[in-house]
């Protein structure tokens, strides 16, 4: 056969396989990666109302089953529990078969384990409905953490976790006022029949729209997987500092240039992997200890009506997603990248925060300034936690590190809600809040130990537009 024939051969076979027809298909310019984004952040709004409903339900469960605050806080920490222990198992899930239809299970199951709380008939089905939630939504951050390192290049990983987590906070912002609509007019169950709807319409979305990697993606063009894939501005072929050049800052926070992590035994050896972790444990504690709790703390010390009550409690929230987006900007943008700066100004300012509440006002519009101040603070560097192991380790290995730090989240959540209920049945809300001091300050010294990882790299030669 003549030597053109053959060409012609080879170029039809490779037209016939599916990354050359999604190649063919791609769009001659997009954004997608922000459409990815917005699905993420929709995504965890939904997750994030269906673990916070409960706080505004409380004073109805408890009421109807008798429950003490020891309860209450038992009834937070089997949500984490279950959060926790599926965290390092489904990121080896991920690693081995991809992000699409774990992470799709997971949100229709999230959507059951709600819905089945609606029909709870004791504490006890309670208490299992909520450890089943855990079960079941642990897989959804690490799932979006791990499309976010993929999706999106280093100089942009910040700002898209703080928009990520943003949704987090906003759920509790939104969840107190519906939640007050939804039991005005109907009941305490019905707000878990509502709110387990849209988890399963969410999952189709994401089903048909999201794939594993850029590449992968028929509405990712050439120009946008560049970007994607050597980051904006970065001239081929040279080695690249990912950071900007801040020596004094630097040696204050122990910034080290360093090789990724490249393997589970480096991972699972590396003390910052760990600390990072312990931090994240002491941060989402606060957090939500906040959530759980804060609606109690206003209808039965506060003396707040309902409507009131969700007003005030969804402040903290609003200045969180404020916290989360902004951290995430500033750590890209003013930091060149540097994760550590906005934890530890984090943990700092918490620690005023949380001893500051014990002297709070009782004016409704006071408090919620001030609660409105906590949470940006508490959230300037509460994404970075997330982040952080994005620039430690090799890519193929950052769920596994993300789900480590997680974990650590996820415990958290667990020890202080439940600690919180237990002192609540022993002493006053100034002791919770002295408490909530107490743990961010042992995430400053944490965070203190840390290295600041800057990684030193080659970039690729981009694809011809």
């Amino acid at each position: 056969m003549p030597r053109w024939r053959c060409a012609d051969v080879r170029a039809n076979l490779a037209l016939d396989t599916p990354a050359a027809a999604t190649a063919a298909a791609r769009p001659a310019k997009s954004g997608f990666r922000w459409v990815v984004l917005t699905l993420c952040f929709l995504i965890y709004l939904v997750a994030g109302a269906d673990r916070a409903n409960i706080g505004v339900v409380v004073p109805y469960m408890k009421k109807e089953f008798e429950l003490s605050n020891t309860d209450i806080g038992a009834l937070a920490s089997l949500f984490y529990i279950g959060y926790a222990i599926i965290q390092v198992p489904f990121s080896l899930l991920y690693q081995r078969f991809g992000v699409r239809w774990p992470f799709s299970m997971a949100m229709i199951a999230t959507s059951i384990a709600t819905f089945f709380m609606g029909f709870a008939g004791s504490a006890l089905q309670l208490k299992i409905g909520r450890a089943a939630l855990g079960v079941a939504e642990g897989p959804i951050n690490i799932g979006i953490l791990t499309i976010i390192n993929r999706w999106f290049p280093s100089q942009e990983k910040g700002t898209a976790t703080g928009v990520f987590m943003a949704s987090i906070k906003a759920a509790p912002a939104l969840v107190p006022p519906l939640c007050a609509l939804i039991i005005y007019h109907f009941g305490w169950r019905e707000v878990f029949f509502i709110f387990a709807v849209p988890g399963f319409v969410l999952a189709v979305a994401w089903l048909l729209m999201v794939r594993d990697t850029p590449k992968d993606s028929r509405f990712v063009s050439e120009v946008e997987l560049a970007r994607i894939e050597t980051g904006p501005g970065a001239a081929a072929g040279k080695p690249v500092l990912l950071h900007r050049e801040m020596p004094r800052l630097d040696r204050l926070i122990r910034a080290r240039a360093c090789a990724p992590l490249s393997t589970t035994r480096d991972v699972l050896r590396s003390w910052d992997v760990w600390a990072c972790a312990i931090g994240y444990f002491f941060m989402v504690g606060i957090a939500y200890a906040i959530m759980t709790w804060v609606p109690t703390y206003l209808v039965t010390v506060k003396k707040y009506p309902l409507f009131a009550m969700g007003f005030v409690a969804s402040t903290p929230w609003i200045g969180a997603i404020i916290g989360n987006v902004l951290g995430g900007l500033i750590s890209d943008k003013l930091l060149g990248g540097r994760r550590k700066p906005m934890m530890l100004l984090t943990s700092a300012a918490t620690i005023v925060t949380m001893y500051g509440l014990i002297y709070s006002p009782a004016d409704p519009w006071l408090l919620a300034l001030l609660f409105t101040a906590t949470g940006l603070l508490l959230n300037l560097g509460y994404s970075t936690f997330l982040v952080y192991p994005m620039g430690l380790t090799a890519k193929e290995k950052t769920p596994l590190a993300a789900a480590i730090v997680n974990t650590g989240g996820s415990l958290g959540g667990a020890f202080a809600p439940f600690v919180v209920g237990v002192v609540l049945d022993w002493a006053s809300w100034d002791a919770v809040f002295l408490f909530l001091a107490s743990t961010s300050l042992l995430t400053l010294l944490t965070v203190v130990s840390m290295r600041e990882p800057i990684l030193r790299g080659t970039v690729a030669e981009p694809p011809e537009r």
